[in-house]
């Protein structure tokens, strides 16, 4: 599911990031972005769908992990990063 929507997501302004993640014990995709926008602020094309394929998405606040975290993040994973697990 990530391989079809995640492309499409990081282009959204703001977004740093696409995994799979929980919320309330139901599986999202979570889109992380540095800072929350208005709905009204952005244009159609800009706007985080509310679900895809039938799975809601969680739109998380928060800043960017450092390339550092991120390389450390892929060699705990065997030299990949897997999120949909």
């Amino acid at each position: 599911m990530l391989e079809r929507y995640a492309p499409r997501l990081m282009e959204l302004p703001n977004v740093w990031g696409v995994d799979i993640g929980e919320k309330e014990g139901r599986r999202v995709i979570r889109v992380h972005v540095e800072a929350k926008v208005p709905e009204n602020q952005l244009r159609p094309g800009e706007v985080v769908p509310k679900a895809l394929d039938g799975v809601e998405t969680d739109v998380i606040e928060g800043p960017a992990p450092s390339a550092q975290v991120l390389a450390a993040q892929t060699t705990q994973k065997g030299g990949t990063y897997d999120s949909d697990r």
